[in-house]
């Protein structure tokens, strides 16, 4: 009884420093771990034993760790170590892919397919963050995203803030549709022995639903921040300075509807400084997409190991290659390539998520010990009363509002065993609990600005750069999409599975 009380102290006040994000996340999370080891699993269960099964570190030397022909789940309560190194491998591949250009160019080449205008922007934008999210991780795509997306606001003359917010809330559910798609699905998906495509095939069919109806319905609520007036020049011979550029910068202009957007910037040009020109020359150049690629061969090299990846996570069921051999491969294949560049991408390789992870999986495996978690499946058991009507409409609802306000990651970590539970002593579909965990944590996220990493990222990149998104004005568009959203999701959720 006492290590059951300490262990659910211990997780509550790891998740409040979380929540209150005074310091990096890794920090409470290793400190919680810490604890569990030391008061809950030492002093009072007097148990090395719980220590060994909740580090796990021997399922690594296991030969089925790295190859699984028989595709079974991961029995083993504790650290997910498939998940750690699946995800410290995708980091590694994102940071080749950026430093190579590539999701800048991307994001560039979409604005001048469309020619600039700010309505195919919000949408592309909008399809690309949710895309892009079903294979890299949301935080990467909105790293870049809202970079750029800010970048082209300045040139266009609209608010940036709308699009930012349909990017963070496209992101959240587009990871919400394959296994690698956002960190809670890794963890579901790992834990579970599902793959790839089984996400997709389940899970992935609700997010392309929802994003069919939500991005038009985001769009006319901020329509009227993005209809700007298209910048046109007063007449052609405006841009006759441009003849005076030197020839390296003169290529750039591709034709007259490209050079229109800047008339802008560029009105009485000859008027400025030396100074004054090479700036306006600089911000022109930033926005050519072929500019982005710093090296053409690394870029090709970097695509080419992206796609490597996705088909091996597309694969991974029929060829035994597990989901941490994976992460390995595109980690190798990208250092190996990357040659006098490796020791950089090595230098960026952000070991605090990686902590926070392991950290995590400890202090969750604290509750696991202890019976905690077979305790609260056993209320929600007895709440359901056998029915998987109330069950799906609990857990979804349950991570939904939870995601909201503390982060997913640790929630999802905590529901794992607990859908576990309500699997063997109920006699639930496993699988079904899982995608309704699994889109109710990823789409949940999107309520506050707080609920998933992807909108601290986003959020914090615009303020950075003058553009405060306020609680207020996040959550006016934000929760009631996300309300939106849900229904859609516990309507397919009980057609399909009831």
């Amino acid at each position: 009884m006492i290590e059951q009380i300490l262990a659910v102290i211990i997780f509550i006040a790891m998740f409040i420093m979380i929540v209150l994000d005074k310091s990096d996340r890794y920090i409470p999370a290793m400190i919680g771990a810490g604890l569990v080891i030391i008061f809950v699993f030492l002093l009072c269960m007097r148990s090395i034993d719980a220590v060994t099964q909740t580090l796990n570190i021997g399922s690594i030397f296991h030969t089925a760790f790295w190859y699984n022909s028989a595709g079974t789940a991961e029995t083993v309560a504790g650290v997910n170590w498939t998940t750690i190194i699946f995800i410290a491998g995708m980091m590694i591949m994102v940071e080749g892919m950026g430093e190579s250009g590539f999701f800048r160019w991307l994001c560039l080449l979409i604005a001048k397919t469309v020619r600039y205008k700010t309505a195919p922007i919000f949408i592309i934008f909008a399809i690309m963050s949710a895309v892009l999210s079903m294979f890299i991780d949301s935080i990467t795509v909105l790293l870049f995203l809202a970079i750029v997306t800010i970048e082209l606001s300045r040139v266009l003359k609209f608010d940036p803030v709308p699009m930012i917010i349909t990017e963070i809330f496209c992101a959240n559910l587009g990871g919400a549709a394959t296994l690698c798609g956002d960190p809670p699905n890794i963890i579901i998906g790992t834990s579970l022995g599902l793959t790839f495509f089984d996400f997709a095939s389940n899970t992935g069919l609700i997010v392309v639903i929802c994003l069919a109806v939500i991005i038009p319905i985001l769009y006319l609520c901020f329509r009227k921040s993005l209809n700007t007036k298209e910048v046109e020049p007063e007449n052609k011979q405006s841009f006759k300075v441009l003849a005076t550029y030197p020839p390296n910068f003169k290529g750039t202009i591709i034709n007259y509807k490209f050079a229109s957007i800047f008339h802008n910037i560029k009105q009485g040009f000859s008027k400025r400084s030396n100074k004054e020109k090479e700036a306006v020359k600089d911000k022109i150049n930033e926005l050519i997409p072929r500019n982005a690629i710093t090296n053409i061969v690394q870029f090709i090299i970097s695509m080419t190991i992206f796609l490597i990846t996705v088909v091996l996570l597309i694969t991974h069921a029929s060829t035994g290659i597990s989901v941490a051999s994976i992460g390995v491969i595109a980690a190798m294949l990208t250092l190996i390539t990357a040659r006098r560049e490796a020791l950089k991408l090595i230098k960026k390789f952000d070991w605090k998520t990686i902590l926070f992870f392991i950290g995590l999986f400890i202090v969750v495996g604290g509750l696991e010990q202890t019976h905690v978690l077979e305790m609260l499946a056993g209320i929600i058991g007895k709440m359901c009363n056998g029915n998987i009507v109330l069950v799906i409409i609990i857990i979804l609802w349950l991570s939904a509002i939870a995601s909201a306000f503390v982060d997913n990651i640790p929630f999802a970590a905590t529901m794992v065993p607990v859908i576990k539970n309500l699997a063997i002593t109920q006699g639930f579909d496993l699988n079904i609990l899982a995608w309704t965990l699994a889109l109710g944590t990823d789409i949940g996220g999107n309520g506050t600005p707080i609920g998933a990493s992807a909108n601290v990222v986003g959020t914090a990149i615009a303020a950075k750069e003058g553009y405060n998104i306020s609680w207020g004005k996040f959550c006016k568009y934000a929760a009631p999409a996300s309300a939106v959203t849900l229904l859609i999701c516990m309507v397919y959720l009980l057609l399909r599975y009831v």
